[in-house]
């Protein structure tokens, strides 16, 4: 058996491996190949890790894709996002969705448009909505791939002295999203106003690669001076090391945080967005259009706060009283992310073996 995992970004990468894993301790026969496709250069630690684990790597053009897939004729091809060449796939293999996210932007649900033939959900409750809104569509309820190494790996976490930080100090991660964004509305010295913190920067890759977000870039470097700061490199594209280490969680409105209060941890939601123009006063009906009902989730799941100034109040208080969100978490956890128990990537590798069975 052949399986491509299509990689159109890197973030999509720690949703996979998971996956990969599974598959390959399933197979101990090597009876299974696994390839993965990037449409742009990865660190060469990512393609080392890939290949020492018999992992094939191919770069393509983005328009490559489909022939090279076509001539290869794999058995499956696996997509992070929407794809249009599946509809062309599915005429000589199968083609399946395990989206990069969790919401709360409604391509979550709008991704199942395409002519993608199965999608591996998290949740029960997420099945049966995505079943009524594509009721010819096949719909897996596996659970999130991207967590289980977080239950299954003791050693995951992060070596905080490694990183010159201090153990002893609880440990902030701040994960923006690249838009809307808070990082342009946070102070150039706000590492220093946390000094009895430390601080995890894990930002989006888009952050990281993208021209338009060259200023988010200067102010990641300058935060990064910092004594107790360390940001993350371009080639530690998974969150879950990350998540595993912190104690609390600081993002907008991010998918990042179902998967942190998926380990019962808490999170700050911050509103205190950089819109650009065409976002703002009458306009933000475009940013509203974007996001779905999910959206309303996040009042509940932790500490909202509508301006910086409110942050180390609510750091605080979330250090000192970690339980107060707790049942809120459970529930959303339930609802969103499915069943957390390290299962999840065997459950869809099981079904890539045997999708019959």
């Amino acid at each position: 058996m052949k399986i491509y995992f299509d990689v159109a970004y890197l973030y999509y990468l720690p949703h996979f491996e998971p996956v990969i894993d599974a598959l390959l301790a399933s197979a101990a026969d090597s009876s299974v190949k696994v390839g993965v496709t990037f449409i742009s250069e990865p660190p060469p630690s990512i393609t080392e890790s890939l290949h020492s684990k018999n992992v094939t790597t191919h770069l393509l053009a983005e328009d490559e894709r489909l022939s090279f897939y076509q001539s290869q004729a794999p058995d499956w091809v696996i997509f992070g996002h929407a794809a249009d060449i599946a509809n062309d796939l599915n005429d000589c293999c199968k083609t399946a969705l395990i989206l990069h996210g969790l919401g709360p932007k409604s391509t979550y649900y709008n991704a199942s448009s395409a002519a993608i033939q199965y999608r591996f959900v998290e949740s029960e409750h997420r099945k049966q909505r995505l079943e009524a809104m594509y009721p010819n569509k096949t719909f897996i309820n596996t659970g999130y791939t991207k967590l289980d190494p977080i239950i299954n790996d003791p050693t995951i976490a992060m070596d905080l002295t490694a990183l010159g930080l201090n153990p002893a100090k609880p440990t902030l991660l701040y994960s923006p999203t690249f838009y809307p964004s808070t990082i342009e509305n946070f102070p150039k010295d706000w590492p220093q106003q946390f000094s009895d913190y430390n601080i995890l920067i894990k930002p989006h890759y888009l952050s990281l690669i993208k021209s338009a977000y060259k200023k988010q870039r200067l102010l990641l470097e300058r935060w990064a001076t910092f004594s107790n700061v360390y940001l993350a490199d371009m080639s530690e594209q998974s969150l879950v090391p990350f998540m595993a280490t912190a104690d609390i969680m600081i993002s907008e409105t991010s998918s990042a945080l179902f998967e942190f209060i998926a380990l019962d941890k808490p999170v700050i939601i911050g509103h205190f967005l950089k819109l650009r123009w065409g976002y703002r006063g009458i306009l933000k009906f475009r940013l509203n259009k974007r996001l779905s009902d999910d959206y309303e989730l996040f009042g509940s799941m932790g500490t909202n706060i509508n301006r910086y100034s409110e942050l180390k109040e609510a750091v605080e208080l979330n250090i000192q009283q970690p339980q107060t969100h707790h049942s809120a978490r459970q529930s959303i956890t339930q609802q969103v992310v499915g069943n957390v128990d390290g299962q999840c990537s065997q459950r869809v590798a099981n079904f890539l073996l045997n999708p019959t069975g």
